[in-house]
């Protein structure tokens, strides 16, 4: 499968380590036989973010293409801004398994993009063999980020005992960052906090969590050998 640009090289290096120590681009095939199994879509979010304003809802879509239930489903979004600028505390992400929110904790790459995993100690979603599940994310930036463009990107990693497969990757999510809040919220923003942003920091990651946390150090480290590699 091709990777042609800095997000894709990163989601790379996300499924590959978050499935060590096999690593497989896929457990089989999408109906056309050539495609990811878990089709995967980014939408719903606003085109611009006010530094200091309320956080942007969007959804990852989940759509499970082959014929049998997919389980220990994490989706890990990569956040790569224009100027490099954009550091792992101003971006505040957290995604929702029904009601409930789920903070998610970003690493910065030597290549300074930003790596988050969907695991918090949950144990994953579920999608049945030919349905989508719809996963509402809301992201928040800090009033000391700097004017930027960012993409956004997620990989999908179905997880399993001792490794796992890289299952589905998502189209790019493009959007700005501007300094100046914006009084009136952008259609998909609202006002009310990220609430468990702050309580990520405070609490920690649990057991699970902490071995995430691990796997996503790993992460980092093989993102910019392979940004490094490509480079050359």
């Amino acid at each position: 499968m091709r990777l042609c640009t800095p997000v894709n090289v990163s989601l790379a290096a996300a499924a590959a380590l978050l499935t060590a120590p096999m690593p497989r681009a896929h457990a089989e095939p999408g109906p056309d036989g050539h495609g990811f199994p878990i089709t995967t879509r980014i939408h719903g979010g606003p085109d611009t973010y006010a530094a200091g304003g309320g956080p942007g809802t969007w959804y990852l879509d989940l759509t499970n293409t082959t014929g049998r239930t997919r389980t220990d489903i994490h989706p890990v979004v990569v956040l790569v801004d224009d100027k490099s600028a954009l550091e792992p505390s101003q971006a505040r992400l957290e995604f929702y398994d029904g009601a409930r929110p789920h903070p998610v904790r970003f690493e910065e790459t030597d290549a300074h993009e930003l790596v988050g995993a969907f695991d918090d100690g949950f144990p994953g979603f579920t999608v049945a063999a030919g349905r989508t599940l719809t996963v509402k994310v809301r992201l928040g930036i800090t009033a000391d980020a700097v004017p930027n463009g960012v993409t956004a990107a997620a990989a999908v990693v179905q997880r399993h005992t001792d490794d796992g497969d890289w299952v589905g990757q998502s189209n790019d999510y493009r959007f700005g960052i501007d300094i100046e809040p914006d009084r009136t919220p952008a259609p998909g923003t609202s006002d009310a906090p990220l609430p468990f942003a702050d309580e990520l920091a405070r609490t920690g990651l649990g057991a699970s969590g902490v071995a995430m946390a691990a796997t996503v150090a790993l992460l980092v480290t093989g993102s910019a050998i392979l940004l490094a590699r490509r480079r050359r």
